[in-house]
């Protein structure tokens, strides 16, 4: 993707991580009912016409997905696919993958909430060997003359009670739903987005009320500076910490008065 197509997947990938922050979310139903809508614009090209037509209001397309989708899926999935039908796409098919691909971080989402990413990225990647090594399992999960359901069983019966459920979810839809990819360039884009999951750092930041665009932006950006890594901010309020913040980054806890932080975190940012 380019242009205005990578910037919308940016700014969706940003608030996807911000619902599945809340422990409230079902980050797996999330992934099932984003997939769901996939489906539905992959197979329907003049409605995905319609939801990146520059030339339509944000606001009339965001109206639209919730008189399309609104009571079949839940409320966060519409949230998320309203917000994407705001922003402006460079290709109509853009739309597409980029639903496909927050459907699987939903699944690795939920992997990670459950401490199993690391497992999962290595699954993806052992199964992915198995697939080039063996011509016949490969012929069987990619015959088109093959039943979805005959795929699902065969994939259950290799998978399940083996892999994690979220490796054996992302096998699935790849393999039920191609999208005119092969199997292995699948499973391989599966492979680096869970690398690249794992690879962020999470900062479980707790203040005693929330903080703004300007201060999350600001300390975000000096953890990443003094990490080295990208770093994803969890937040939460805790009116106990009165005037003050708690940064937690794994076993590392740092803490001083929210003043304090931001003032270094602009310090840090400026040297």
């Amino acid at each position: 993707m380019n242009g205005a197509s990578r910037e919308a997947l940016a700014a969706a990938r940003e608030r996807l991580d911000a619902l599945t922050d809340s422990t409230s979310v079902d980050a797996v139903q999330l992934a099932d009912e984003l997939a769901a809508v996939t489906a539905l614009l992959d197979r329907e090209p003049s409605l995905r016409r319609v939801f990146t037509d520059p030339a339509q209001p944000g606001e009339a397309k965001a109206e639209l997905v919730r008189r399309l989708i609104g009571g079949q899926v839940g409320e966060t999935t519409v949230d998320v696919v309203s917000g994407m039908v705001r922003s402006r796409w460079s290709q109509s098919r853009d739309l597409v993958d980029s639903l496909e691909e927050l459907a699987n971080i939903a699944d690795l989402t939920a992997a990670e909430k459950a401490n199993t990413l690391d497992d999962v990225e290595d699954e993806l990647f052992r199964f992915g060997r198995i697939v080039t090594s063996n011509t016949e399992l490969r012929a069987a999960l990619t015959d088109r003359s093959a039943s979805a359901s005959a795929k699902v069983e065969l994939l259950h019966r290799l998978l399940g009670g083996r892999a994690k459920p979220a490796t054996e979810r992302l096998v699935t839809r790849l393999v039920t739903a191609p999208r005119g990819r092969s199997l292995e360039s699948g499973l391989e884009s599966l492979s680096k987005l869970a690398a690249e999951r794992r690879d962020r750092v999470v900062a479980v930041v707790t203040s005693a009320v929330p903080l703004s665009d300007g201060q999350k932006q600001r300390l975000g950006a000096a953890l990443t500076k003094l990490y080295g890594r990208r770093m994803h901010l969890n937040l939460d309020v805790d009116p106990e910490v009165v005037g003050g913040i708690r940064v937690q980054v794994g076993d590392e806890v740092i803490n001083g008065s929210l003043a304090d932080r931001l003032e270094d975190a602009a310090r840090r940012m400026a040297s």
